[in-house]
């Protein structure tokens, strides 16, 4: 999980980007990269592979304020798309503080997309970490193809919710992106959370930004 660096006085995140191959993740990375301010960024690091177009490591400090004194510093990591990699999979999410699951909205990648978030589950669960309280939200990612899933088949295939045990949450909570839906309600007498889900076309930056802000700011909010 984070690690503070009290030499230098940062608290540093690890947001991974998941995904099936080609969905969109590396192009997430790289729009971010080109808008955030040269003199706070790290270097770009690329690692291409025979079969994945390119797997990218990357460090992206982005400045949201202090916490207690601290800033914080994020370093974005994608991870490779091809299920050949499952090694390089669960290396990179060891020490993983926010996941953005980053999903093809083509209907014919619906299949690759529920093997990927199956895959993220089991790999999270192998190093011990709960996917259902980390931070963690969703990116439905090509909106602007004319074979792109409509959301509420997006939904119930990536995003259906996990029975909420706590009995302090079990009261309804509104989707603030979505007017009229909910990331907490009552379905057929079960209490169910989902996380929160994010439009994008990543190719010309619609929805990048929104999706890392609120990562971010769960990460932040865990972190107090």
């Amino acid at each position: 999980m984070s690690m503070i660096n009290y030499a230098s006085r940062e608290i540093n995140c690890k947001l991974v980007y998941y995904g099936p191959g080609l969905g969109g993740k590396t192009t997430n990375l790289e729009h971010v990269y080109q808008k955030v301010a040269p003199g706070s960024r790290g270097k770009m690091i690329s690692l291409a592979t025979e079969t994945e177009r390119t797997l990218f490591f990357d460090f992206l400090p982005v400045d949201l304020g202090t916490i207690r004194g601290f800033k914080t510093r994020f370093h974005l990591y994608t991870v490779p798309g091809q299920v050949y990699y499952n090694a390089s999979r669960k290396l990179i999410l060891k020490g993983v503080d926010g996941v953005v699951f980053v999903a093809d909205s083509q209907i014919d990648r619906m299949e690759a997309n529920i093997e990927a978030m199956q895959n993220l589950y089991d790999n999270m669960s192998e190093h011990g970490y709960d996917l259902t309280t980390i931070p963690f939200v969703i990116q439905y990612n090509k909106r602007d193809l004319p074979n792109a899933a409509p959301i509420n088949d997006l939904q119930a295939s990536l995003n259906p919710g996990w029975p909420v045990e706590e009995p302090s949450k079990m009261r309804p909570m509104p989707d603030p992106q979505h007017e009229g839906e909910f990331l907490i309600q009552q379905i057929e007498g079960q209490w169910i959370e989902r996380v929160g889900y994010y439009e994008a076309v990543a190719l010309n930056g619609e929805g990048v930004f929104d999706t890392l802000k609120a990562l971010s700011k769960l990460v932040i909010k865990n972190l107090g």
